[in-house]
Order: C-alpha cells, then structure tokens, then sequence
C-alpha cells in the first residue's frame, strides 16, 4: 500500500470539512476536466464504501478539502479532535474495486 496522507484531526476537521494537503493532489484522481471538485471513494477497515467530494479552493491558497460526505464519516466512526486518520492506496485492485482505504486510529489518553 501507498501512503497517501495522515492527519491528526482538529475541530475543524470534525465540525465542518477536512483540510488535506495541498501536495497529495497528484495522488488522487483529479484531473484537470474536474475542474474544481471530484468524488473519492475509499473503504474504510470494515470495507464499507465512503464517498467523499473532494474540493480545490479557488486562489492562490488552493489547499483540498473533504466536504460532501465527510461529516458522516465524522459521525458514524465517532472522530473526535486528536484522533487520526490515515489514508492509503492499494496496488494491484481489481478493475471496479475501491483502490483507497481509510483507518481511523484513536488518541489514547494516557491516565498518569
């Protein structure tokens, strides 16, 4: 697997849209006839299909975001800030397989 991006998640990020960096657009499947927005699919580690629209911000800060679907995600895995998630692309899928996964892994609090 391809690392795609990791991102440790802020209020933000679970309270309105995921900011991704600006660098891993050439990873995805944007093209130029997108224009300003695209669809990615990704399985999470329960292989259920999310979707979610991916948008490139008009200007000179053109930084992605995951808007459209993302917030449900957010809400049935139950992300919280500090929590992380981690993004990958298989090699070698099947053609009409989802090639990106989604893992959530969780802040661990640390009682002493």
């Amino acid at each position: 697997m391809e690392l795609i991006f990791s991102k440790l998640l802020t209020q933000t990020d679970i309270e309105r849209r995921l900011s991704v960096p600006t660098h891993i657009l050439y990873l995805l499947p944007y093209t130029a006839t997108a224009h300003r927005c695209f669809d990615l699919q990704v399985k999470d580690t329960g292989d259920v299909v999310w979707s979610f629209r991916c948008i490139r911000r008009d200007g000179v800060y053109a930084k992605p975001v995951f808007s459209k679907g993302w917030l449900e995600f957010v809400y049935a895995k139950g992300l919280k800030a500090y929590d992380k998630i981690v993004v990958y692309k298989e090699k070698g899928v099947v053609e009409g397989d989802v090639p990106y996964r989604i893992e959530v892994k969780r802040k661990i609090l640390r009682l002493m």
